[in-house]
């Protein structure tokens, strides 16, 4: 039998109990084969009541128990039923915390191919005393990988970042040669696990105009020139610097397979506004989009939004994105 993917709850005030749910029951995620979520079962249970779904919540002790077409649970306990939805509680953000631990130890030990997160909330995990930026900190810190980085996924724009929860006071300091290269080695890794034989890379600048010769700043010239010099040396195709004000539309023309973002807000507001939709009453209809932690000895990809404490709790929320996360998953761990 097929290794299981694996879920983390995220925060369980936020959206995640019901985007899991929600998924579950849909075709693309019941044709991936089987899905353990690490949380708890009375969180899972009261989501699925509010959302009216119906497959079977079984708890198991082991994530090679887990069976297809059901709610498979790693129940990680401690949390306080019924659950306050929308409320920010130090105990759901040491539940969020420890379901990817337990996630985690059960990747690197074969028990699970691949880990897809759903959102935690940072000032909660902060109250529950984890002291990380947000997931891809942690999962760096937990599996000892010595350099990651993020990548956003929608479609066929694919963006990577040198910085992501930073103050942006602090970007500029953190654009270093070596950091750059490092991200441009990582992300035509990445790409060529996607299938992509010869991927075209696109470095965004940091400055407007990647710093009109030095008028606007330096650091386009004096790092990232430099870095996308270097992996050119080792023969890949990257191209840059790039104004960040065209190459995203560069890069949904066709021009490359992957674009570089130097800031969290620069590669962000890019996927975002493509991956997110609104109608005319400003009802969200479409939230799409896979976020994917680079680097890592483990597969993790995880939902492009956050825990929306606003509407938890309703059953409005959107589970495009954690069936989206559960596919790049399940891609990368076959290697296809």
């Amino acid at each position: 039998m097929m290794t299981p993917l694996a879920i983390t709850m995220g925060d369980p005030a936020g959206i995640g109990p019901e985007i899991i749910v929600k998924a579950l029951e849909h075709p693309r995620a019941q044709a991936l084969g089987s899905v353990i979520v690490v949380g708890s079962t009375e969180v899972l249970r009261q989501a699925q009541e509010i959302c009216k779904t119906t497959l079977p919540i079984v708890p198991v002790e082991d994530p090679t128990e887990a069976q297809p077409n059901r709610v498979n649970v790693l129940d990680i306990g401690g949390v306080s039923a019924p659950i306050a939805w929308g409320q920010l509680r130090a105990e759901y953000g040491d539940a969020a915390y420890r379901a990817i631990e337990i996630a985690i130890r059960a990747a690197l030990n074969g028990k699970v191919r691949a880990i897809a997160t759903a959102p935690l909330n940072k000032e909660a995990l902060h109250l529950g005393g984890h002291r990380y930026p947000g997931h891809t900190e942690i999962f760096t810190k937990l599996t000892g990988a010595t350099s990651s980085c993020m990548m956003l996924i929608h479609g066929s724009m694919r963006v990577s970042h040198v910085t992501t929860h930073v103050a942006l006071r602090k970007v500029p300091d953190l654009i270093t040669e070596e950091r750059v290269y490092r991200v441009i080695r990582l992300t035509d890794e990445a790409l060529h696990r996607f299938g992509i034989a010869q991927p075209r890379i696109g470095v965004a600048g940091l400055n407007p105009h990647c710093g009109e010769g030095g008028i606007f700043g330096t650091e386009d010239d004096e790092h990232v020139r430099p870095a996308i010099a270097c992996a050119r040396a080792e023969g890949l195709h990257v191209e840059g610097p790039i104004p960040g004000d065209t190459i995203f539309v560069k890069t949904r023309a066709g021009a490359y397979d992957a674009a570089i973002a130097m800031f969290h807000d620069q590669g962000h507001v890019a996927v975002k506004l493509l991956g997110f939709s609104v109608d005319d009453s400003g009802h969200w209809n479409a939230v799409s989009g896979v976020n994917v932690t680079l680097g890592l000895p483990i597969i993790r990809t995880s939902v492009d939004h956050g825990t929306a404490f606003d509407i938890a709790g309703t059953g409005k929320a959107s589970s495009e994105s954690m069936i989206e996360a559960l596919e790049v998953a399940a891609q990368l761990a076959s290697g296809e």
